[in-house]
């Protein structure tokens, strides 16, 4: 459906993509990864159209429509939330607009020709959805976490987390057959995340996305292509398995670096010993050639990562903390009404519900932060309690540079190793003389949890430490918390984060809190088993209603005759693409035979021996005949189009 050709892009004076070749297929489910800066956005915008190549042309299958949600950016106002993104609709609302103009026209003046555009228009209306419209707008607008009386509220008064859902919910009616996604799960708790991941699961076009969420990507895609050195690698499977093929794919290109570096080297001594020799000038310039034509293997840099572990924590008390009777409230709006909460040692707890249920108040009146409104904050024995806050970063002073920062906040013993807390950080060289104030986000956070580190915690309240963070920063922090030998409460809306840490979960929901024992996946089992869907990850049926009960009979037949159709669609796909890639795999290896036995029959010495040469002869022509048998069908395959529903 679309297909990069040739494809070029500088940024400034550097090289973005050098002449990269792509296909994204109808049912591709691709995630994007890479370095930061390694161009996964630029090339987001290239397949939407926002950017265009320098060189090399996209070239997009007819009638192909495309969906684009940008990381940031994102600003709806005018309207209320309902209406706005009711406006995803707008074919079936110029629809909705003419039967009405018909109706009345029909009423007044008879005319036929009205009776019969207005019953054309009737069916059409009724085929496309027109009757289930608001419905599949109040299924969308809840699963990402918009509450119902909200809908009518203008958008302007949407932060700018919410206003991306906005913008995601429009894109998700719309139903483009290419969706683009940059970071979709940024400012997603995890109900919503969870919800998205279901209904993506089960989208029926093709998908593209950027994302730092591991266990999102694990779950939703089937192809992952990695953006380095102005080129795109292609590795079947989720994230998880790509993390394994590149590790196999990388030493193996260091096995062949390295034999290449070898024979490289003998070429270049034999140039050098005999490349004043005359007797030997057709050698040695036949030997310079032979180096010009070697296409250096380049291998992909070892990426920086995080590397650090968390001071010894002092000894405590078997409770750190407690909370008894404790009420919060802001005005008239209580958040947490009477909780008791007991934080036994070296738990992990994490602290999950949907944005604004309370996770953030609550761990600053762990924190003590906050005074609470009611009940009791108990400290136990010898706490030393480390808080990192959700916006922790925002604290940091924007006019000091990075090291006059963190040694400000460093005790005396400490100072002389602030620089080798940066330096595992990346913060080396020059970097540590940068102001704050021109720092990333994720540069950002990194400093912030440095400066935790300065003080050995026997508690660490982390409140989103993962924002803004790259996977293999993640990876690395959440390895670092594990060997932490302390107790810990933290909120991520980063769902392997939580499954991999979590020992405990605690939802926050109507002012309650209530406990389960294990990570995330424990606590969604025990929700379902007590009947509560709310979290649960259900498949998302496309096309259906909220409601149980709506819409005719025929009309579910119908959706249900489509889904069908349309998984066997996605079956078939998926056997043509194992078919067609076994194909090429035997032909790949039929063709290295034949270039073995093309060698072999090159070889002087071989025409001596008479049964040799025949042997060689034969097994030639049997090699060019199975190649010759294989192609059609490699053709047909590649010819085939999966049928779209």
């Amino acid at each position: 459906m679309l297909q990069l050709k040739n494809v070029i892009k500088d940024f400034a004076d550097r090289r973005l993509f050098a002449s990269i070749d792509w296909h994204i297929r109808p049912v591709d489910r691709i995630g994007l990864c890479g370095e930061n800066g390694a161009g996964k956005t630029t090339l987001l915008k290239m397949l939407a159209g926002r950017v265009s190549p320098d060189g090399g042309e996209v070239q997009v299958a007819r009638g192909t429509t495309f969906g684009y949600l940008p990381q940031d950016g994102l600003e709806h106002s005018g309207r209320s939330l309902f209406a706005e993104v009711r406006e995803a609709f707008a074919d079936l609302l110029q629809m909705e607009q003419e039967l009405a103009t018909l109706e009345q026209s029909i009423a007044e003046l008879h005319a036929q020709a009205d009776m019969d555009r207005y019953a054309t228009l009737l069916e059409a209306f009724r085929q496309r959805g027109g009757y289930t419209m608001e419905t599949e707008i109040a299924k969308v607008l809840r699963g990402l976490g918009f509450a119902e009386q909200d809908w009518e509220k203008p958008c302007e008064q949407f932060s700018g987390g919410w206003q991306m859902r906005i913008a995601l919910a429009k894109l998700l009616l719309q139903r483009p057959n290419l969706l683009l996604l940059d970071e979709p799960t940024n400012h997603l708790d995890l109900p919503a995340r969870d919800w998205l991941e279901s209904y993506l699961i089960a989208y029926p076009y093709a998908v593209v996305l950027v994302s730092h969420d591991r266990f999102f990507l694990d779950q939703v895609v089937s192809r992952i292509v990695e953006v380095w050195n102005g080129a795109l690698s292609e590795y079947p499977g989720n994230y998880s398995k790509y993390l394994v093929e590149r590790e196999a794919r990388v030493s193996a290109l260091i096995e062949a670096k390295r034999r290449q570096d070898e024979e490289v080297t003998k070429i270049e001594a034999f140039i050098s010993r005999f490349r004043y020799q005359a007797n030997k000038a057709s050698l040695v310039q036949s030997r310079v050639k032979q180096l010009e034509k070697i296409e250096r293997i380049q291998i992909p840099p070892a990426r920086k990562k995080i590397a650090f572990k968390f001071p010894e924590p002092p000894k405590g008390g078997r409770n750190p903390l407690e909370l008894k009777g404790v009420v919060q409230s802001y005005g008239s709006l209580t958040v947490l009404d009477h909780i008791d909460l007991s934080v036994e040692k070296d738990e992990r707890i994490a602290l999950v519900g949907a944005n604004g249920a309370g996770k953030s108040t609550l761990m600053r009146l762990l924190a003590g932060d906050e005074a609470p409104k009611g009940g009791a904050r108990i400290e136990g024995h010898n706490l030393h309690l480390a808080y990192f806050a959700q916006d922790q970063a925002k604290v940091l002073n924007p006019a000091k540079t990075v090291i006059d920062e963190i040694t400000a906040g460093a005790p005396f013993e400490m100072v002389p190793k602030v620089r080798d807390i940066l330096g595992s950080f990346l913060f080396s060289g020059d970097d540590v003389h940068k102001k704050v104030s021109v720092l990333s986000g994720g540069e950002r956070n990194r400093l912030a949890l440095a400066i935790l580190l300065l003080r050995p915690a026997n508690l660490l309240l982390l409140d989103e430490p993962t924002n803004h963070l790259d996977l293999q920063s993640k990876e690395v922090l959440l390895q670092s918390l594990k060997r932490y030998k302390g107790t810990l409460v933290f909120v991520s809306h980063d769902r392997y984060f939580v499954d991999a840490l979590a020992t405990r979960v605690i939802e926050v929901k109507d002012g309650r809190v209530d406990s389960c024992l294990g990570n995330y996946e424990d606590f969604l089992r025990l929700r379902q088993s007590q009947g509560d869907l709310s979290h649960s990850q259900q498949r998302v049926e496309l096309g259906q209603s909220a409601s149980a009960g709506t819409g005719e009979a025929s009309d579910k037949e119908e959706r249900k005759r489509i889904q069908e159709k349309r998984k066997e669609a996605q079956r078939i796909e998926r056997r043509r693409l194992k078919e067609l890639a076994e194909l090429e795999g035997r032909i790949e290896l039929q063709e290295q035979a034949l270039a073995e036995i093309e060698i072999r029959m090159a070889d002087p010495e071989l025409y001596r021996d008479p049964d040799g040469w025949r042997q060689a002869s034969d097994e030639h022509a049997r090699v060019k005949a199975e190649i010759d048998s294989l192609y059609p069908r490699w053709e047909e395959l590649q010819l085939a189009e999966p049928e779209s529903v």
